[in-house]
């Protein structure tokens, strides 16, 4: 099969299933929606991974579909560029999907919305296909659009809670803020270039290198910087970089598969993936590259101080998905953009295993997601427990698990980089691993060890009439089967994919032509000498040390002293409160955004409806004609002198004109 009616496969396959689910499934029930969607994705797989070997075998694809449109010198088309970027993307994206459908069988198996969940997952997954397959920026901008359209469904699934309607219109309009960028972007290149297709752009790149725009009125901007900032832009609002990463805690109010959806492999890494692409134009723009670098450092530090405070077993994940893709976004700003795409994968494998550990955590606990009623649960779910652990110790960088090479590799790059501003992020980035460390073992430790808080809780409110009287305590127990396979099969690349991938990706020629070589590379491969040697090495070096301190700390506030970060909190004063108000966002954007958005609308419409429309042409022109026909109704009187007189009068008016007019002309 060739590799253009493969990809046609991998892509469509779940825009099938979804059609069938969303228009069926009511009809057919719910195990043909579920089937009938992961069916789709499992094809969509297989298709996938075939590609991707015929492309390790040196195939590769960039043809159009269909013209959309055309005119004179330029078109607009669909159409499909596979190469090793693409493949690593399609396999892991539809790999992650089908497990998080397979998960959603178990933890949606009561709710009433179920074959529409599956008919949106199975949606979501088209959306990023026809993205990361893309071989021109119209497509890339529909594939875009379309993820952000069907998390805005997802994030707001649960459409009766008022939390969950904030959240997805909160993603919603924080996307456009920078999908605004993007398309800003797309518009110059197709005004420099003459086309939106990648090759010829990718090409003409350095011949456009000196191209200059002036957006100000006698200020001269490099094009291809404002074409890569503007692009970038698009990226902060997808993969919620600093500032626009407001939206992405909030949709945790969605359910938690497509939490795992969205934040491991999905929408939010669509911006690392976008840069990846765009290369060939960031590489000849220094200005773009150290605003990447610097924007991923401060979200990359900042956020994971967000994540130790919180209490919300979800949100913790989700602050910790913020810091991560800080530490992409920092690679591609150091131009190790295969080492970006490295930790992507990586990510994708290990943060899906936390936001299903997360969500089986939550069945157990018959929905309740506050750790503080959690502890103790290894016992009770040594599944989830174990499966979680490996992916904390992967998210907190330890060896020799998958999240310790890439991370690794970005501080070894930004170490070598010459980026401006690398060297800050450098810091910044160390300074994270020892938060990283803390957040993801306070996580383990909070819910899975220590006293059995839940039990407390129970009896809390127990009894009848809530006056505490002893009653039969509900324990946890293991999820099933549908919800902990998912869990081990993404746990094992949790553990191998570093070793297996980090030769090839970063040092072997893996990407080949399909994302620029940079010096920063070639210094990086003077340095490696193999996964093994890399590990041992680790053992002497800073950051893995940062690691076990930040291990080590949350072992001994939440295990040997958890009566401490009470007192913590308590000395810590307003930083705490400043950690634990987000650093102020939500509420400035709530005053400033929201609050003015709502002001402005308030004056337009007391003055503009109430006052304009209203006041002036509606009721203006009511009391404008009442007032006219109360003068006219003046003379008719009914009286045939009145009628006489006015009619002498008029006569004597026009003679007047008449007379005047000849002497004036």
């Amino acid at each position: 099969m060739d590799l253009m009616t493969l990809s046609q496969i991998a892509a469509f396959a779940p825009l099938v299933g979804a059609i069938l689910a969303g228009f069926l499934g009511w009809k057919l029930g719910r195990s043909f929606s579920h089937w009938v969607t992961i069916v789709s994705v499992l094809v969509s797989l297989i298709a996938s991974l075939v590609a991707f070997q015929q492309v390790m075998d040196g195939g590769r694809l960039n043809a159009t579909l269909y013209t959309w449109a055309a005119g004179e010198g330029w078109s607009l088309q669909v159409g499909f560029l596979i190469d090793p970027l693409t493949v690593t993307m399609m396999t892991v994206v539809t790999f992650v999907s089908l497990m998080v459908h397979v998960y959603t069988i178990g933890y949606m198996a009561e709710d009433p919305g179920y074959q529409r969940f599956f008919c949106y997952i199975s949606l979501f997954t088209f959306s990023m296909m026809m993205l990361v397959m893309a071989n021109n920026f119209l497509q890339l901008f529909f594939g875009w659009e379309a993820v952000g359209l069907v998390s805005y469904l997802l994030i707001g699934f649960w459409f009766t809670r008022p939390t969950a309607i904030y959240a997805n219109l909160k993603a919603f309009l924080v996307n456009r803020v920078g999908d605004f960028g993007f398309l800003m972007g797309i518009a110059i290149i197709f005004m420099i270039f003459g086309t939106l297709d990648y090759q010829p752009v990718f090409e003409g790149a350095r011949k456009f290198a000196g191209a200059q725009l002036s957006i100000i009125p006698g200020v001269q901007w490099s094009a291809l910087t404002i074409i890569c900032i503007g692009l970038f832009i698009g990226a902060m609002g997808k993969s919620a970089q600093f500032p626009l990463h407001v939206w992405l805690p909030d949709s945790m109010e969605g359910p938690t598969p497509i939490s795992a959806l969205i934040h491991a492999a999905t929408m939010v890494t669509a911006g690392i993936f976008m840069v990846a692409r765009m290369s060939p134009l960031f590489e000849l723009s220094q200005t773009a590259l150290t605003f990447v670098v610097i924007i991923g450092s401060i979200t990359a530090f900042f956020m994971a101080l967000i994540a130790i405070v919180q209490t919300d077993i979800k949100r913790v994940v989700a602050y910790s998905t913020l810091s991560q893709l800080g530490y992409m976004t920092m690679a591609l700003g150091a131009g190790a953009y295969s080492v970006g795409i490295f930790h992507l994968m990586t990510h994708a494998f290990f943060k899906a295993v936390l936001f299903l550990g997360a969500g089986s955590v939550i069945i157990a606990m018959h929905h309740e997601q506050d750790m503080r009623r959690m502890g103790g649960l290894r016992k009770y779910m040594p599944i989830t427990y174990f499966t979680v652990l490996i992916g904390a110790l992967a998210n907190a960088g330890l060896p020799p698990f998958a999240g310790f090479f890439s991370k690794d590799s970005i501080i070894e790059a930004l170490h070598l980089s010459t980026t401006p501003g690398a060297h800050f992020a450098y810091w910044l980035a160390m300074a994270g691993v020892f938060v990283g460390g803390l957040y993801s073992f306070r996580l383990v430790f909070f819910a899975f060890h220590g006293k059995e808080r839940f039990r407390e809780v129970q009896h809390e409110h127990g009894g009848h009439g809530g006056h505490g009287e002893h009653h039969e305590v509900h324990e946890p127990h293991e999820s099933p089967w549908v919800v902990t396979v998912p869990l081990v099969l993404l746990a094992i690349p949790s553990v191998v994919i570093g070793w297996l991938a980090i030769g090839p990706m970063l040092y072997g020629g893996y990407f080949a032509e399909s994302i620029m070589k940079t010096a920063t590379m070639a210094e990086m491969a003077k340095h490696f000498h193999g996964a093994g040697a890399m590990v041992v090495h680790a053992l002497t070096t800073l950051p893995f040390w940062l690691a076990v301190a930040g291990a080590g700390t949350a072992y001994y506030l939440y295990i040997l002293r958890p009566d401490l970060p009470a007192v913590i909190k308590a000395k810590s004063g307003v930083l705490a409160t400043i950690l634990e108000r987000k650093y102020g966002f939500d509420d400035f954007n709530d005053w400033f955004f929201a609050g003015g958005a709502r002001k402005l609308g308030g004056a337009f419409w007391q003055w503009g409806d109430r006052t304009v429309i209203d006041g002036i042409m509606v009721n203006g022109t009511a009391r404008l004609i009442g007032w006219t026909a109360g003068i006219v109704r003046q003379v008719q009187t009914g009286y045939v002198y009145h009628y006489a007189f006015t009619m002498i009068i008029g006569v004597f008016v026009l003679l007047t004109l008449w007379y005047w007019k000849d002497k004036l002309l």
